[in-house]
Protein backbone atom coordinates (compact mmCIF):
# COMPACT_ATOMS: atom_id res chain seq x y z
CA UNK A 1 0.00 0.00 0.00
CA UNK A 2 1.21 3.44 -1.09
CA UNK A 3 1.80 6.10 1.62
CA UNK A 4 0.26 9.84 1.38
CA UNK A 5 2.60 12.94 1.62
CA UNK A 6 1.81 13.29 5.46
CA UNK A 7 2.55 9.48 5.89
CA UNK A 8 5.95 9.97 4.06
CA UNK A 9 6.54 12.89 5.79
CA UNK A 10 6.47 11.36 9.41
CA UNK A 11 8.17 8.43 8.42
CA UNK A 12 11.29 10.26 7.68
CA UNK A 13 10.87 12.48 10.37
CA UNK A 14 10.05 9.88 13.29
CA UNK A 15 12.08 10.23 16.48
CA UNK A 16 9.78 7.60 18.70
CA UNK A 17 6.45 6.07 18.86
CA UNK A 18 6.06 6.07 22.75
CA UNK A 19 2.39 4.79 22.49
CA UNK A 20 0.57 3.00 19.21
CA UNK A 21 -0.49 5.96 16.83
CA UNK A 22 1.59 8.48 18.69
CA UNK A 23 4.43 9.94 17.14
CA UNK A 24 7.01 11.86 17.75
CA UNK A 25 8.22 13.39 14.90
CA UNK A 26 12.19 15.48 14.56
CA UNK A 27 11.27 19.17 13.65
CA UNK A 28 12.89 20.87 11.06
CA UNK A 29 11.32 24.46 12.09
CA UNK A 30 10.01 26.20 14.99
CA UNK A 31 8.33 29.07 14.30
CA UNK A 32 7.01 31.63 16.83
CA UNK A 33 5.44 35.33 17.55
CA UNK A 34 5.01 37.25 19.70
CA UNK A 35 1.62 36.72 21.05
CA UNK A 36 2.10 32.78 22.21
CA UNK A 37 6.15 32.21 21.85
CA UNK A 38 6.08 34.60 25.37
CA UNK A 39 4.07 32.08 27.47
CA UNK A 40 6.47 29.52 26.60
CA UNK A 41 9.94 31.12 27.35
CA UNK A 42 8.31 32.45 30.76
CA UNK A 43 7.54 28.51 31.05
CA UNK A 44 10.98 27.65 30.46
CA UNK A 45 12.99 29.93 32.05
CA UNK A 46 10.74 29.42 35.54
CA UNK A 47 11.78 25.41 35.02
CA UNK A 48 15.08 26.65 35.17
CA UNK A 49 15.38 25.33 31.14
CA UNK A 50 16.09 28.61 29.10
CA UNK A 51 17.77 27.12 26.08
CA UNK A 52 16.90 26.25 22.32
CA UNK A 53 17.91 22.81 20.36
CA UNK A 54 19.14 24.63 17.53
CA UNK A 55 19.25 28.61 17.10
CA UNK A 56 19.29 28.38 12.96
CA UNK A 57 16.12 26.48 12.85
CA UNK A 58 13.55 28.68 15.30
CA UNK A 59 12.51 31.60 13.28
CA UNK A 60 10.80 34.28 14.95
CA UNK A 61 9.14 37.37 14.45
CA UNK A 62 7.15 40.32 16.22
CA UNK A 63 3.73 40.71 13.64
CA UNK A 64 0.27 40.67 15.72
CA UNK A 65 0.80 44.08 16.85
CA UNK A 66 3.24 45.93 15.49
CA UNK A 67 4.31 48.23 16.14
CA UNK A 68 2.91 48.22 19.62
CA UNK A 69 -0.04 49.92 20.99
CA UNK A 70 -0.09 49.46 24.67
CA UNK A 71 2.25 48.57 27.52
CA UNK A 72 1.03 45.14 27.41
CA UNK A 73 1.79 44.40 24.03
CA UNK A 74 4.99 45.99 24.34
CA UNK A 75 6.24 43.32 27.31
CA UNK A 76 5.45 40.95 24.85
CA UNK A 77 7.72 42.13 22.49
CA UNK A 78 10.24 42.72 24.46
CA UNK A 79 10.05 38.89 25.98
CA UNK A 80 10.22 37.50 22.67
CA UNK A 81 13.33 40.19 21.04
CA UNK A 82 15.49 39.44 24.26
CA UNK A 83 14.83 35.57 24.01
CA UNK A 84 15.66 35.71 20.46
CA UNK A 85 18.96 38.10 21.03
CA UNK A 86 20.02 35.74 24.39
CA UNK A 87 19.92 32.61 22.54
CA UNK A 88 21.42 34.42 19.01
CA UNK A 89 18.43 33.64 16.91
CA UNK A 90 19.57 35.32 13.75
CA UNK A 91 16.57 34.66 11.58
CA UNK A 92 14.24 37.13 14.12
CA UNK A 93 12.08 40.08 12.48
CA UNK A 94 11.35 43.04 14.33
CA UNK A 95 9.16 46.03 13.97
CA UNK A 96 10.99 47.37 10.56
CA UNK A 97 11.91 43.87 9.37
CA UNK A 98 8.28 42.02 10.04
CA UNK A 99 5.80 40.69 7.91
CA UNK A 100 2.97 38.69 8.94
CA UNK A 101 4.41 35.30 9.89
CA UNK A 102 2.84 32.61 7.27
CA UNK A 103 3.38 35.40 4.48
CA UNK A 104 7.40 36.18 5.81
CA UNK A 105 8.44 32.81 6.44
CA UNK A 106 7.97 31.05 2.81
CA UNK A 107 8.75 34.45 1.35
CA UNK A 108 12.49 33.96 2.75
CA UNK A 109 13.04 30.31 2.07
CA UNK A 110 12.57 28.52 5.31
CA UNK A 111 9.80 26.24 3.99
CA UNK A 112 10.93 23.30 1.93
CA UNK A 113 9.18 20.18 0.97
CA UNK A 114 8.97 17.38 3.31
CA UNK A 115 9.24 19.54 6.37
CA UNK A 116 8.00 19.09 9.39
CA UNK A 117 7.32 22.77 10.92
CA UNK A 118 5.06 23.59 14.52
CA UNK A 119 4.23 27.10 15.32
CA UNK A 120 1.76 28.72 18.06
CA UNK A 121 -0.53 29.60 15.81
CA UNK A 122 -3.41 27.66 13.94
CA UNK A 123 -2.96 28.70 10.70
CA UNK A 124 0.40 27.34 10.38
CA UNK A 125 -1.17 24.82 8.22
CA UNK A 126 -0.52 27.12 5.35
CA UNK A 127 3.35 26.19 4.82
CA UNK A 128 1.79 22.69 3.66
CA UNK A 129 1.10 24.65 0.28
CA UNK A 130 5.05 23.42 -0.15
CA UNK A 131 4.55 20.10 0.20
CA UNK A 132 5.33 20.24 4.03
CA UNK A 133 3.83 18.95 7.06
CA UNK A 134 3.11 22.52 9.57
CA UNK A 135 0.80 22.11 12.36
CA UNK A 136 -0.73 25.11 14.68
CA UNK A 137 0.32 23.70 18.77
CA UNK A 138 -0.53 25.04 21.74
CA UNK A 139 2.06 25.95 24.36
CA UNK A 140 3.48 22.80 25.79
CA UNK A 141 4.07 21.34 22.73
CA UNK A 142 5.77 24.68 21.50
CA UNK A 143 8.10 24.59 24.70
CA UNK A 144 8.96 21.07 24.01
CA UNK A 145 10.04 22.18 20.32
CA UNK A 146 11.98 25.21 21.05
CA UNK A 147 14.05 22.86 23.69
CA UNK A 148 14.25 19.75 21.92
CA UNK A 149 13.52 20.08 18.41
CA UNK A 150 10.63 17.32 18.96
CA UNK A 151 6.56 17.47 18.76
CA UNK A 152 4.47 15.04 18.99
CA UNK A 153 1.56 13.85 16.73
CA UNK A 154 -1.31 11.03 16.32
CA UNK A 155 -0.85 8.97 13.14
CA UNK A 156 -2.04 10.90 10.23
CA UNK A 157 -5.26 10.00 8.20
CA UNK A 158 -5.73 12.00 5.31
CA UNK A 159 -8.61 13.35 3.01
CA UNK A 160 -8.07 13.65 -0.20
CA UNK A 161 -9.77 16.62 -1.86
CA UNK A 162 -9.58 16.44 -6.11
CA UNK A 163 -10.30 19.90 -7.71
CA UNK A 164 -11.22 19.34 -11.72
CA UNK A 165 -12.09 21.87 -14.04
CA UNK A 166 -11.14 25.20 -14.49
CA UNK A 167 -11.47 28.29 -12.22
CA UNK A 168 -13.94 31.40 -14.34
CA UNK A 169 -12.59 35.11 -14.74
CA UNK A 170 -12.86 36.34 -11.26
CA UNK A 171 -13.00 33.27 -9.20
CA UNK A 172 -10.12 32.33 -6.93
CA UNK A 173 -8.28 30.09 -4.67
CA UNK A 174 -10.54 32.05 -1.88
CA UNK A 175 -13.81 30.90 -3.31
CA UNK A 176 -12.27 27.48 -3.80
CA UNK A 177 -11.50 26.80 0.32
CA UNK A 178 -14.69 28.97 0.94
CA UNK A 179 -16.29 26.41 -1.15
CA UNK A 180 -14.54 23.57 0.46
CA UNK A 181 -15.26 23.94 4.16
CA UNK A 182 -18.73 24.95 2.92
CA UNK A 183 -19.03 21.60 1.94
CA UNK A 184 -16.40 19.57 4.98
CA UNK A 185 -18.11 21.58 7.97
CA UNK A 186 -15.98 23.35 10.16
CA UNK A 187 -15.44 19.73 11.71
CA UNK A 188 -15.35 17.39 8.64
CA UNK A 189 -11.00 17.27 8.57
CA UNK A 190 -10.98 17.25 12.74
CA UNK A 191 -7.49 15.75 13.34
CA UNK A 192 -7.03 14.84 9.76
CA UNK A 193 -4.68 16.41 6.88
CA UNK A 194 -6.60 17.55 3.99
CA UNK A 195 -4.15 17.01 0.23
CA UNK A 196 -5.22 18.76 -2.44
CA UNK A 197 -5.07 17.54 -5.79
CA UNK A 198 -5.93 17.96 -9.39
CA UNK A 199 -5.80 20.33 -12.20
CA UNK A 200 -7.00 23.45 -10.66
CA UNK A 201 -4.09 23.29 -7.79
CA UNK A 202 -1.60 22.44 -10.66
CA UNK A 203 -2.63 25.63 -12.25
CA UNK A 204 -2.18 27.67 -9.42
CA UNK A 205 0.69 30.02 -7.79
CA UNK A 206 2.10 29.55 -4.71
CA UNK A 207 0.40 32.20 -3.46
CA UNK A 208 -2.83 30.90 -4.52
CA UNK A 209 -2.03 27.27 -2.92
CA UNK A 210 -1.16 29.26 0.49
CA UNK A 211 -4.59 30.55 0.65
CA UNK A 212 -5.80 27.15 0.00
CA UNK A 213 -4.05 25.52 2.84
CA UNK A 214 -4.25 28.33 4.86
CA UNK A 215 -8.40 27.86 5.80
CA UNK A 216 -7.42 24.13 6.27
CA UNK A 217 -8.00 24.64 9.67
CA UNK A 218 -11.36 26.09 9.25
CA UNK A 219 -12.62 22.81 8.47
CA UNK A 220 -11.14 21.58 11.55
CA UNK A 221 -7.72 20.15 9.65
CA UNK A 222 -4.36 20.19 11.09
CA UNK A 223 -2.24 20.75 7.64
CA UNK A 224 -3.45 21.31 4.60
CA UNK A 225 -0.86 19.86 1.73
CA UNK A 226 -0.09 20.29 -1.91
CA UNK A 227 1.91 18.41 -4.03
CA UNK A 228 5.41 19.85 -4.98
CA UNK A 229 5.96 20.41 -8.48
CA UNK A 230 7.62 22.65 -11.41
CA UNK A 231 5.77 25.55 -9.49
CA UNK A 232 7.33 24.90 -6.26
CA UNK A 233 10.31 24.66 -6.79
CA UNK A 234 10.82 27.79 -9.18
CA UNK A 235 9.23 30.04 -6.16
CA UNK A 236 12.21 28.05 -4.25
CA UNK A 237 14.87 28.10 -6.90
CA UNK A 238 16.26 31.63 -5.55
CA UNK A 239 17.49 29.84 -2.11
CA UNK A 240 18.17 26.19 -3.72
CA UNK A 241 19.86 26.78 -6.64
CA UNK A 242 23.04 26.18 -4.85
CA UNK A 243 21.96 22.71 -3.61
CA UNK A 244 21.14 21.52 -7.07
CA UNK A 245 22.52 21.15 -10.34
CA UNK A 246 19.41 22.24 -11.92
CA UNK A 247 15.62 22.76 -11.35
CA UNK A 248 14.89 19.70 -12.97
CA UNK A 249 17.22 18.04 -10.47
CA UNK A 250 15.45 19.54 -7.31
CA UNK A 251 11.92 18.64 -8.75
CA UNK A 252 13.03 15.10 -8.89
CA UNK A 253 14.19 15.61 -5.04
CA UNK A 254 11.04 16.78 -4.13
CA UNK A 255 8.86 14.15 -6.60
CA UNK A 256 9.54 11.92 -3.16
CA UNK A 257 7.20 13.66 -0.91
CA UNK A 258 3.90 13.45 -3.63
CA UNK A 259 1.58 11.14 -2.19
CA UNK A 260 1.43 7.55 -4.00
CA UNK A 261 -0.94 6.41 -6.71
CA UNK A 262 -2.34 3.67 -4.26
CA UNK A 263 -1.81 5.67 -1.42
CA UNK A 264 -4.81 4.23 1.27
CA UNK A 265 -7.07 8.02 2.00
CA UNK A 266 -9.43 8.21 5.12
CA UNK A 267 -12.07 9.80 2.59
CA UNK A 268 -11.86 10.83 -1.54
CA UNK A 269 -14.41 14.23 -2.46
CA UNK A 270 -14.13 15.27 -6.12
CA UNK A 271 -15.39 18.78 -7.15
CA UNK A 272 -15.95 20.28 -10.68
CA UNK A 273 -15.33 23.86 -9.74
CA UNK A 274 -15.91 24.96 -13.62
CA UNK A 275 -19.30 26.84 -12.82
CA UNK A 276 -18.47 27.84 -8.74
CA UNK A 277 -18.87 31.72 -8.41
CA UNK A 278 -17.60 34.20 -6.02
CA UNK A 279 -18.35 32.53 -1.80
CA UNK A 280 -18.67 34.53 0.96
CA UNK A 281 -19.09 33.80 4.46
CA UNK A 282 -22.34 34.98 6.67
CA UNK A 283 -23.09 34.08 10.24
CA UNK A 284 -19.89 33.28 12.79
CA UNK A 285 -18.47 29.80 11.12
CA UNK A 286 -16.34 29.65 8.33
CA UNK A 287 -18.71 26.87 6.70
CA UNK A 288 -21.51 29.02 6.81
CA UNK A 289 -20.84 29.68 3.17
CA UNK A 290 -22.47 31.31 -0.02
CA UNK A 291 -22.19 32.03 -3.42
CA UNK A 292 -21.67 36.36 -3.25
CA UNK A 293 -25.14 36.93 -5.10
CA UNK A 294 -27.12 35.86 -2.21
CA UNK A 295 -25.73 37.89 -0.18
CA UNK A 296 -25.55 40.83 -2.34
CA UNK A 297 -26.62 43.87 -1.12
CA UNK A 298 -25.17 43.53 2.55
CA UNK A 299 -23.95 46.86 3.88
CA UNK A 300 -20.89 47.07 5.04
CA UNK A 301 -18.94 49.40 7.08
CA UNK A 302 -15.35 48.43 6.69
CA UNK A 303 -13.40 46.56 3.89
CA UNK A 304 -9.86 44.49 5.35
CA UNK A 305 -7.77 43.38 2.36
CA UNK A 306 -4.82 41.77 4.07
CA UNK A 307 -3.67 38.79 6.08
CA UNK A 308 -1.78 35.58 5.91
CA UNK A 309 -4.92 34.54 3.85
CA UNK A 310 -4.56 37.41 1.00
CA UNK A 311 -2.28 39.88 1.82
CA UNK A 312 0.37 38.71 -0.57
CA UNK A 313 1.37 40.53 -4.21
CA UNK A 314 -1.25 38.32 -6.29
CA UNK A 315 -4.09 39.60 -4.03
CA UNK A 316 -3.03 42.98 -4.13
CA UNK A 317 -3.02 42.84 -7.97
CA UNK A 318 -6.36 41.15 -8.06
CA UNK A 319 -7.99 43.85 -6.12
CA UNK A 320 -6.55 47.16 -7.71
CA UNK A 321 -7.50 45.68 -10.84
CA UNK A 322 -11.15 46.37 -9.75
CA UNK A 323 -10.26 49.76 -7.81
CA UNK A 324 -8.36 51.13 -10.55
CA UNK A 325 -10.12 54.22 -11.40
CA UNK A 326 -12.38 53.85 -9.01
CA UNK A 327 -13.26 55.68 -5.62
CA UNK A 328 -14.63 53.69 -2.36
CA UNK A 329 -18.01 54.19 -1.04
CA UNK A 330 -18.26 57.60 0.96
CA UNK A 331 -20.27 55.18 3.62
CA UNK A 332 -17.38 52.76 4.62
CA UNK A 333 -13.94 52.67 5.48
CA UNK A 334 -11.13 50.75 3.09
CA UNK A 335 -8.20 49.27 5.09
CA UNK A 336 -5.32 46.99 2.96
CA UNK A 337 -2.08 46.14 4.54
CA UNK A 338 0.63 43.99 2.63
CA UNK A 339 2.11 40.99 4.72
CA UNK A 340 5.53 41.87 4.02
CA UNK A 341 7.83 44.80 3.65
CA UNK A 342 8.58 42.89 0.19
CA UNK A 343 5.31 42.88 -0.52
CA UNK A 344 4.48 46.45 -0.10
CA UNK A 345 7.76 47.55 -1.61
CA UNK A 346 6.38 45.62 -5.07
CA UNK A 347 2.93 46.88 -4.78
CA UNK A 348 5.06 50.32 -4.51
CA UNK A 349 6.94 50.16 -7.45
CA UNK A 350 3.94 48.26 -9.34
CA UNK A 351 1.93 51.43 -8.48
CA UNK A 352 -0.96 49.20 -6.57
CA UNK A 353 -0.36 51.52 -3.45
CA UNK A 354 -0.78 54.82 -5.34
CA UNK A 355 -4.57 52.82 -6.89
CA UNK A 356 -5.46 51.69 -3.52
CA UNK A 357 -4.70 55.68 -1.65
CA UNK A 358 -6.53 56.84 -4.96
CA UNK A 359 -9.37 55.17 -4.01
CA UNK A 360 -9.25 56.15 -0.88
CA UNK A 361 -8.20 53.30 1.34
CA UNK A 362 -5.69 53.44 4.52
CA UNK A 363 -2.46 51.77 3.35
CA UNK A 364 -1.25 49.84 6.74
CA UNK A 365 2.60 48.28 7.63
CA UNK A 366 2.18 44.49 7.25
CA UNK A 367 0.50 43.23 10.44
CA UNK A 368 -2.05 40.50 11.92
CA UNK A 369 -3.95 43.32 14.15
CA UNK A 370 -6.93 43.95 12.40
CA UNK A 371 -7.82 40.23 11.51
CA UNK A 372 -7.74 39.19 15.25
CA UNK A 373 -9.44 42.50 16.52
CA UNK A 374 -6.25 43.82 18.24
CA UNK A 375 -5.34 46.43 16.65
CA UNK A 376 -5.57 48.61 12.70
CA UNK A 377 -8.78 48.18 12.06
CA UNK A 378 -11.00 46.79 15.38
CA UNK A 379 -14.84 46.60 14.31
CA UNK A 380 -16.94 48.65 16.66
CA UNK A 381 -20.52 46.57 18.14
CA UNK A 382 -22.57 46.40 14.86
CA UNK A 383 -20.76 46.86 11.76
CA UNK A 384 -19.68 44.63 9.58
CA UNK A 385 -16.51 43.88 7.19
CA UNK A 386 -15.36 42.64 4.19
CA UNK A 387 -12.83 40.77 4.82
CA UNK A 388 -9.67 38.70 3.13
CA UNK A 389 -9.22 37.32 6.42
CA UNK A 390 -9.60 33.35 7.76
CA UNK A 391 -12.37 33.74 10.41
CA UNK A 392 -15.76 35.03 10.91
CA UNK A 393 -16.04 33.95 14.19
CA UNK A 394 -18.20 36.26 16.51
CA UNK A 395 -16.03 38.72 17.80
CA UNK A 396 -13.52 37.88 15.83
CA UNK A 397 -12.61 41.83 14.83
CA UNK A 398 -14.05 43.69 17.78
CA UNK A 399 -16.89 42.38 20.02
CA UNK A 400 -20.75 42.40 18.61
CA UNK A 401 -18.26 43.13 14.88
CA UNK A 402 -19.88 41.01 11.97
CA UNK A 403 -16.81 39.88 9.25
CA UNK A 404 -17.61 38.56 6.25
CA UNK A 405 -15.13 36.22 4.39
CA UNK A 406 -13.78 37.29 0.70
CA UNK A 407 -11.78 36.99 -2.00
CA UNK A 408 -9.76 40.41 -2.50
CA UNK A 409 -11.69 41.45 -5.66
CA UNK A 410 -14.91 40.49 -4.08
CA UNK A 411 -13.52 42.82 -1.08
CA UNK A 412 -12.47 45.78 -3.97
CA UNK A 413 -15.84 45.69 -5.60
CA UNK A 414 -17.84 45.66 -2.09
CA UNK A 415 -15.89 48.68 -1.27
CA UNK A 416 -16.55 50.99 -4.07
CA UNK A 417 -20.12 49.89 -3.72
CA UNK A 418 -20.79 49.90 -0.01
CA UNK A 419 -22.59 46.67 0.06
CA UNK A 420 -21.53 43.26 -0.86
CA UNK A 421 -21.05 42.61 -4.96
CA UNK A 422 -19.59 40.49 -7.09
CA UNK A 423 -16.75 42.15 -8.57
CA UNK A 424 -18.06 40.61 -12.19
CA UNK A 425 -20.55 42.61 -12.20
CA UNK A 426 -18.48 46.03 -12.09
Amino acid sequence: MGQTTAEKIFAAHLRDEPFPGTMVLDLDRVLCHEITTPVAIADLEWRGKDRVFDSSRIKAVIDHVTPSKDSKTALQAKILRDWARRHAIKDFFDVGRNGVCHALFPEKGYIRPGFTAIMGDSHTCTHGAFGAFAAGVGTTDLEVGILKGVCAFREPKTIRVNLSGKLRPGVYAKDVILFVIGELGVNGATDRVIEFHGPVVEAMSMDARMTLCNMAIEAGGTCGICQPDQVTVDYLWPFIESEFSSRQAALEEYRQWCADADADYDRTLDYDVTGLSPQVTFGYKPDCVKPVGELAGTRIDQVYIGTCTNGRIEDLRQAAAVLKGRRIADSLRGIVSPATPKIFQEALSEGLIQIFMDAGFCVTNPTCGACLGMSNGVLAEGEACASTSNRNFNGRMGKGGMVHLMSPATAAATAVTGVITDARTL
